[in-house]
């Protein structure tokens, strides 16, 4: 048996230009990431608009979302998480620029049965 494993608060950056995206666990169907942001945030007008469902924690620092429908805001803190449908426009407001934020994503492919 091939154990896999690792820290996800190991070798974090002090700051960086871009957010430090790493895929930890890749199988079919599902993708699990730790991200790392230093006071990253989505370019003006850019929305993620991605084909699976996405889960996301923040483990460490701070960050806020802000969703298309409705303008709505989300204010993350260590603990908290939610789950971002596919096709759910969505942007990072702003993370945390004094300390790493660190996010635990798990990427979800949607399955035949969900597909219109």
């Amino acid at each position: 048996m091939r154990l896999v494993h690792g820290n996800l608060f190991a070798a974090l950056p002090a700051e960086a230009e871009q957010e430090l995206v790493e895929a930890l666990i890749e199988r079919p169907g599902v993708r699990i990431e730790r991200i790392v942001s230093t006071g990253q945030a989505s370019p003006a007008g850019f929305w993620y608009d991605q084909a699976e469902d996405e889960f996301v924690v923040v483990l460490s620092g701070s960050a806020v979302l802000r969703f298309e429908d409705g303008d709505r805001l989300m204010r993350l803190a260590p603990g908290h998480w939610v789950e971002i449908p596919a096709h759910v426009r969505h942007r990072v407001e702003q993370t945390d620029p004094g300390q790493p934020t660190v996010w635990l994503a798990v990427h979800r492919k949607l399955s035949e049965a969900r597909c219109p």
